[in-house]
């Protein structure tokens, strides 16, 4: 399976191409659809890297909250 960075690449190749103007309709219309699936995969990967994140940071929050916890004898 290709990695991120490689799907963003041919997405880009995609594009440029699509861009151009120059393909034929068949040709255009298979390189729209790779994008479509290569836009959709990129996203799943970004939604989960997201989540990620947002689970990191909140199990951060929750250790600096007991870290700064001072107790009453103090």
């Amino acid at each position: 399976m290709a990695t991120f960075e490689e799907q963003l690449k041919s997405l880009e190749s995609v594009v440029e191409r699509l861009e151009k103007g120059d393909l034929p309709l068949e040709e255009s219309l298979a390189l729209f659809e790779q994008g479509v699936a290569l836009s959709e995969s990129c996203k799943k990967e970004l939604d989960a890297a997201e989540g990620r994140v947002q689970v990191l940071l909140q199990r951060g929050r929750k250790m600096e909250a007991e870290d700064l916890t001072l107790s009453e004898d103090e």
